[in-house]
């Protein structure tokens, strides 16, 4: 025998309230008092009530689904800032659809296209291989909020500001007495001496800054070329580097997971961190805490950029449902900044820290 799954009319009896008493709760509507709500959660409880999402969405117009495009899923930072995502999203009865590019350009293109269907609401998407004009010239109007270092332009845009950081990063060794500094990811192995897009672009660009205003050389000799932002890859470059005869005295690691491969080589090689040379890496991953020595980090606010990107998303879906565009000129796209700060470990600072 099947028995009937419980409506908002058994709760509103149960409790005995309105219908639309019990709806207002569900929606979390602000004018309901505290013991009406109390009661109409219990009821709920009680009769094991189930939301139904699917139906809410579509009487609005919508899926409830937005897809969250990441280039690799295994890199450490992405899964936790897609647990961010997820958690913020849940928060608004949102359902995430993860998908992986590989920083593959037709994989970006596609997805910034909606993946030619009307399966989601929205986009949020941290793109490697898509330019501006990418952006700019789009098919369709599927909402799209743009994540990290790249496109700062065409859509909504979420970041911290990666320039001041590599900046940060590198006042700090100079103030530990560090003068010769080597930037791991400074440039690729494919390419030239300076990069010309992404990550290695924009945070070398204030190491540079860094070491103009202390007066100190920009040397190329100490721009470390890597293939791909990998453990394995920090490893292999500095093995490289020492290989050559270089010796020196920091290493800046334009993410944690190569300053990990990095520790790893100077380990091998009894090299002494910090004594003899003094690691920082970006990105504050989960590891970096628990290595030894543990790392010191640029820690970009992964919540918060979870945080804007969703709500942005939503007030964009949100226009596009209505139809009618807002009279404070937010149809412009916005370039938000989210907050980062220096974690000073034991890779910079010595033990006890």
């Amino acid at each position: 025998m099947t028995v009937a799954r419980p409506r908002i009319k058994d709760v509103a009896q149960r409790a005995g309230v309105s219908e639309k008493t019990v709806s207002n709760v569900i929606n979390d509507y602000a004018h309901v008092s505290e013991r009406t709500r109390a009661v109409v959660r219990q009821a709920i409880d009680e009769l094991g009530y189930r939301i139904n999402l699917a139906g809410r969405h579509l009487r609005r117009g919508r899926t409830g689904i937005i897809a969250l495009v990441l280039p690799e899923l295994d890199f450490t930072y992405f899964g936790e800032l897609a647990r961010h995502v997820i958690s913020e999203a849940e928060r608004r009865s949102l359902t995430v659809l993860v998908h992986q590019t590989l920083a593959d350009r037709q994989h970006e293109l596609t997805a910034l296209d909606g993946f030619g269907s009307d399966f989601a609401d929205g986009l949020i998407m941290s793109p490697l291989a898509l330019t501006a004009e990418d952006v700019r010239d789009r098919d369709g109007t599927l909402p799209v909020v743009l994540l990290g270092e790249l496109i700062q332009e065409g859509a909504d845009h979420v970041a911290i500001d990666n320039v001041l950081a590599a900046r940060e990063a590198t006042e700090h060794l100079i103030g530990l007495g560090r003068r010769s500094i080597a930037t791991v990811g400074g440039r690729y192995l494919s390419g030239g001496d300076v990069p010309t897009t992404g990550t290695a672009l924009i945070r070398s660009r204030g190491h540079r800054e860094a070491l103009r205003a202390a007066g100190l050389p920009y040397d190329p000799g100490r721009v470390i070329a890597v293939r791909q932002f990998r453990t394995p890859d920090g490893a292999a470059a500095v093995d490289r580097h020492l290989d050559e005869g270089h010796r020196p005295d920091a290493l800046l690691c334009l993410n944690d997971q190569m300053a990990l491969g990095a520790l790893r080589a100077l380990h091998r090689r009894g090299v002494r961190v910090p004594e003899d040379v003094a690691v920082v890496g970006f990105d504050d991953i989960e590891a970096g805490r628990f290595s030894v020595p543990s790392l010191t980090t640029v820690s970009p606010d992964k919540a918060e950029v979870a945080r804007v990107a969703v709500e942005l998303l939503v007030r964009r879906i949100e226009e596009r449902a209505d139809g009618s565009p807002p009279s404070d000129g937010r149809t412009t796209p916005q370039n938000h900044v989210v907050p980062h700060h220096l974690v000073v470990r034991e890779s910079t600072a010595g033990r006890g820290t």
